[in-house]
């Protein structure tokens, strides 16, 4: 793996948990969010991460993962929280509202998994710069 390969997969892996990070902030601020533009409760949203084959760099070695991507942003089936608030402009006739499907606690651990993932991969590109930095000290 070259330089500017391993670059690229650790470029695609900043990407991916920017998405993350951008998903688990949405989540949290829609929080209470009882009304979208459908007229339904907010529904949580997670990133669908796959890794991206390396087939034309290996060749008949086989496909390894070289990085990664969102496949996909999978929208929350959960059936939301009932809160008894009968003065709510959204209550049903029973006095219930149904709040999204979004737990603070969990979003938070996305978050800190998501921070740790972006830090893993600007230390591996910090590490990638320095070592051409040093190969090209070396060639003078």
């Amino acid at each position: 793996m070259d330089f500017l390969s391993a670059l690229n997969v650790s470029a695609s892996g900043l990407a991916a948990e920017r998405v993350r990070v951008n998903l688990a902030a949405s989540n949290l601020a829609n929080a209470e969010t009882t009304r979208g533009p459908d007229g339904q409760p907010y529904r949580r949203l997670d990133p669908v991460l796959e890794a991206v084959p390396f087939d034309a760099a290996l060749g008949a070695a086989g496909p390894a993962p070289s990085g990664v991507r969102v496949a996909a942003i999978a929208e929350g089936d959960g059936p939301g929280r009932r809160v008894f608030s009968p003065a709510h402009p959204d209550a049903d006739p029973d006095g219930f509202v149904t709040l999204p499907d979004v737990n603070p606690v969990h979003e938070i651990v996305n978050l800190m998994s998501a921070q740790k993932a972006y830090e893993a991969n600007a230390t591996a590109v910090d590490t990638l710069k320095t070592m051409a930095q040093r190969a090209l000290e070396i060639a003078r």
